[in-house]
């Protein structure tokens, strides 16, 4: 991004996306002729695709934003010192897994945004075999770490006390860690992995979840979103019905101005699909054979060796072989390089003599 002078995702978007007020203005006006309903309304999603909308689309949409809303909610819980505490805590799981002390598939990294899968992980997007939605598949037990302590103490049994989660019902938690201009794209948290409700606390600052968006790509831009949910720090949203199921939910890069963690809470469901042992080994990385070592010459080193002129091997075998010696020296033409090679490899083989050569 860098390279195309932009700094982040979020430039980008705003030379590519028409901002919010932009895109309003850009309805003509379906009264001015006195007939009102009916009549289309266009507006540029992007630079190569125009979408029609008609007044009976913009009433569709904002039925499906009241019913996205109505199966959200959200309250403020964490105090500024409680939120500082906790996020302490999440420095810290950077650092451990910076340091490599996590399991292997606890972490997972991605340009502006880091995952940490605690007690439940699951292979999702590139890491599918088999794309597409109900691919998903959990990781084998024991895979990653488990739940640390501080988010049982410090997160899941505050939600518990004011009631928006049972006890109990936590068995996997990630946390998400953005960059500013980090995002991720439209999509529904697994049915089959996951039970619902979806719950997410909100650190370090504020932000956006954002329902019924397009991502599109080369350039990114993302379509207009039926609902927009601010998200400040400290608070917690509990996502179940129409809001977790029926529509895709997503964070856009322009809605990520500053560092932002959230911490997601979930139950993953009995019979949720794992990992067998066969499509395991497909994901672990190829183990590459260690290097070799440098093997120790044993013989007596020699003081005045550094001051006398190399002689490498290759040229004690001229010396046993001056014809050859000759050959080489009245060759000048780059094009008989590649000959001349040929003309010794040759000459090599018939000798049955191997020529190491020394790199000093």
């Amino acid at each position: 991004m860098a390279a195309s002078g932009y700094s982040d995702l979020r430039e980008k978007l705003k030379s590519t996306t028409p901002h919010r007020d932009e895109y309003k203005n850009k309805y003509v006006d379906s009264t001015s002729n006195g007939s009102g309903k009916g009549r289309k309304r266009k507006y540029r999603e992007s630079d190569d695709e125009e979408c029609e909308h008609s007044d009976d689309s913009a009433e569709v949409r904002e039925q499906e934003a009241r019913r996205v809303k109505s199966s959200i909610q959200q309250r403020n819980i964490f105090t500024p010192e409680e939120c500082a505490l906790i996020e302490e805590k999440i420095d810290e799981v950077v650092t451990k897994a910076e340091a490599g002390l996590y399991r292997e598939h606890t972490v997972d990294r991605a340009p502006l945004r880091n995952k940490y899968f605690f007690g439940e992980g699951y292979t999702y997007g590139a890491q599918l075999e088999k794309r597409g939605p109900g691919q998903e598949r959990l990781y084998r037990k024991g895979e990653v770490d488990e739940i640390p302590g501080w988010v049982h103490e410090l997160v899941i049994k505050r939600l518990v006390s004011d009631g928006l989660i049972p006890e109990g019902f936590v068995n996997s938690a990630v946390i998400n860690d953005y960059q500013p201009g980090g995002c991720i794209v439209s999509h529904v948290d697994p049915l089959h992995i996951f039970a619902r409700p979806i719950v997410s606390v909100s650190f370090f600052s504020d932000s956006a979840l954002c329902f019924g968006c397009r991502f599109q790509f080369k350039p990114i831009r993302v379509s207009e979103p039926v609902f927009v949910l601010p998200v400040k720090r400290g608070s917690v949203t509990v996502l179940s019905g129409y809001a977790a199921d029926d529509i895709t939910h997503c964070i856009r890069p322009q809605d990520i101005k500053e560092r932002r963690a959230v911490i997601i809470l979930r139950k993953t469901r009995p019979d949720a699909p794992r990992l067998s042992s066969d499509s395991h080994l497909s994901l672990c990385p190829v183990e590459r054979p260690a290097p070799l070592k440098a093997k120790r010459s044993h013989r007596k080193t020699d003081p005045g060796a550094a001051h006398r002129p190399r002689v490498l091997e290759m040229d004690k075998e001229e010396n046993r072989h001056p014809s050859l010696s000759h050959h080489r020296r009245h060759s000048s033409s780059s094009e008989n390089n590649w000959g001349r090679g040929q003309d010794y490899d040759k000459h090599r083989e018939s000798s049955g003599r191997k020529v190491k050569m020394r790199r000093h």
